[in-house]
């Protein structure tokens, strides 16, 4: 048998990228993402992808490969990961699942029944329904049908809301034609353990404010000007907040701020959705030289 998968999760800015390195570098394993925006591609500051010298250091998959404008869905991720990891353990190497989307993760390791791709009449149903409806309309739709995926998601993260929506009601719709089930780690008998990183708040405040900083200076208002704000993509946190600035609603010091505010809430729902999710080791991730050593421990 295989060496178990390591399934890594975290709130963003908690070191998930340079642990999964540096563990990766050290059990002679690559890198699955499981980020809902670090698939597309062009996107790399917004979306805090790996930097090309973290690329160069450990072979990436599901990094940079997607058309902003492109949708992605759970159940494709699972598939696309399942891939990467055969190819990974194909060439005689173990697989590192790293990332914050942690539906994904859990979708992945088989603790969420998945099904196929959604009807098309239900996605242009949804669509619809989002051209007329607000977001916060939609979202109280999707707390009706699945409490805790509701929870874990921001009224105003219209994108993530109607992708939601989308799961819970191909389920839900019993007329609907059945779906091939998703295979999973867990229906395949891959094995894996899953950690989630954790961090105390205000530290974790701090380095959100430092990652803030180094996006702008980098190059966030330019980066969302190219992708331009109807692509799927736009959605993630620090997009809307650009678009705001460019049309005059934010000056700098405003935009500054609603960005960093954004992510700290984006934060605290990751880390929500995290205590809930089962079987996990938890780190302390205060110390990336602590974490790295407690991670190898719990893997010996």
């Amino acid at each position: 048998m295989s060496a178990p998968v390591v399934v890594l999760g975290g709130p963003t800015a908690s070191g998930k990228t340079a642990l999964a390195i540096a563990l990766a570098q050290r059990i002679d394993a690559e890198i699955v993402s499981a980020d809902s925006r670090q698939i597309y591609a062009g996107m790399p500051i917004g979306t805090a992808a790996p930097t090309p010298d973290e690329l160069a250091a450990v072979r990436h998959h599901l990094v940079g490969f997607l058309d902003p404008h492109e949708r992605y869905s759970a159940a494709r991720f699972v598939r696309d990961a399942l891939v990467a990891i055969d190819d990974i353990h194909a060439r005689g190497k173990r697989a590192v699942v790293v990332g914050g989307t942690g539906f994904y993760l859990r979708a992945l390791c088989g603790d969420v029944q998945l099904g196929g791709e959604p009807e098309a009449a239900l996605r242009d149903r949804l669509a619809r329904e989002a051209r007329i409806h607000p977001p916060d309309v939609l979202h109280a739709w999707l707390a009706a049908l699945a409490p805790e995926r509701a929870a874990a998601l921001a009224p105003g993260d219209g994108y993530r809301v109607v992708r939601a929506l989308e799961a819970a009601l191909a389920r839900d719709e019993s007329s609907a034609p059945p779906h091939a089930p998703v295979e999973t780690l867990r229906s395949r008998s891959l094995p894996f353990r899953k950690f989630v990183l954790r961090m105390d708040p205000e530290l974790l405040a701090e380095r959100i404010g430092a990652r803030t900083d180094a996006m702008l200076a980098a190059g966030l208002v330019a980066e969302a000007v190219r992708i331009g704000p109807d692509a799927v993509a736009a959605g993630a946190v620090g997009y809307g907040e650009a678009f705001a600035y460019l049309d005059g609603f934010l000056d700098a010091g405003a935009f500054r701020a609603a960005l960093a505010r954004a992510t700290r809430r984006y934060a605290k729902r990751q880390a929500t959705w995290f205590r809930s999710e089962p079987g996990v080791h938890w780190i302390d991730a205060a110390s990336p030289a602590d974490a790295l050593v407690t991670l190898l421990d719990q893997l010996a």
